[in-house]
């Protein structure tokens, strides 16, 4: 898996936006893995809600274009897609760790007893005021340590390994079943930063492109409809891993100032205008 001599992550860059009214706020990234800075002469949009979708296993090659994957290439088209977004490393568990933690912490497997004593997004959030909840398909109860086969396994759950967010219960129960996710959109209580892990089998590490793409429509249309997301709201839908680039990110489109990345879709301008000219982005 290629690696980014420049490694800047989008992901992190939109919660310091997020987080944009609290000074010390720092992000989570090691001083050997900081990106340097890019910039753009547009400015960011102050998102109010983050939410995160990771997929598995698919490499930009197997999506875009394909016909299984008819809605992600729908999105794609409608919204915004970053060329040159490439995974840390392989297996799973190290990119997931570099997605919250900004380093892979010397993990190199899909371990499920390598606990990190480390700062995180999660502990960061909370300190900065925030509220985030992570919504694990599969998983049999909140805070649940260990796999539970067929269709739930902790390295894609990677707020878990964290010692700081394990072992504080108040902050544990933020990371929920899969079910959650329904009642905190019907009830419109969704936190200010949204992680979703799906399934073993909607995730396409387990079954087929079509079938994770049919589970995708059934969410992400209901994310989108949501006034958390409609309301200067953002959603970024990204591969752990794979042989190429992939992250598809959405944005709502605000008539006054944002135009859509490829078509008149929902993407803030600062998004459409700098992910395609600029360094690649990974994980970190």
């Amino acid at each position: 898996m290629q690696n980014c001599s420049a490694r800047l992550i989008l992901l992190l860059l939109s919660v310091i936006l997020l987080l944009g009214h609290y000074p010390n706020w720092t992000p989570p990234i090691s001083q050997a893995t900081r990106p340097a800075v890019a910039h753009s002469d547009a400015p960011l949009p102050n998102f109010s809600h983050i939410f995160v979708i990771v997929m598995e296993n698919k490499e930009q090659g197997a999506i875009v274009g394909n016909h299984d994957a008819a809605y992600i290439n729908q999105l794609a088209a409608q919204f915004g897609q970053a060329n040159h977004f490439y995974a840390t490393t392989h297996p799973s568990l190290p990119n997931y760790l570099a997605m919250t933690g900004g380093d892979t912490f010397g993990v190199t497997s899909d371990c499920t007893d390598c606990f990190v004593n480390a700062d995180n997004l999660a502990a960061q959030l909370e300190s900065a005021g925030r509220t985030w909840k992570a919504y694990i398909e599969g998983m049999p109860s909140p805070c649940f340590v260990g796999d539970a086969p067929p269709d739930y396994r902790q390295k894609h759950n990677p707020f878990i390994y964290y010692d700081n967010v394990r072992q504080t219960p108040a902050r544990c129960d933020h990371i929920v079943p899969f079910p959650q996710l329904a009642a905190d959109l019907q009830a419109n209580r969704l936190p200010d930063f949204v992680w979703i892990s799906p399934s073993m089998c909607h995730s396409m590490h387990d079954c087929d492109i079509r079938t994770g793409d049919a589970w995708l429509k059934t969410w992400v249309s209901q994310i989108v409809a949501s006034p958390a997301w409609q309301q200067d709201g953002v959603l970024f839908i990204t591969f752990d891993e794979g042989k190429g680039p992939w992250l598809l990110h959405l944005r709502r489109q605000r008539a006054d100032r944002y135009v859509g990345c490829f078509t008149a879709g929902s993407i803030g301008h600062y998004l459409g205008h700098a992910l395609r000219p600029l360094l690649p982005l990974a994980h970190y």
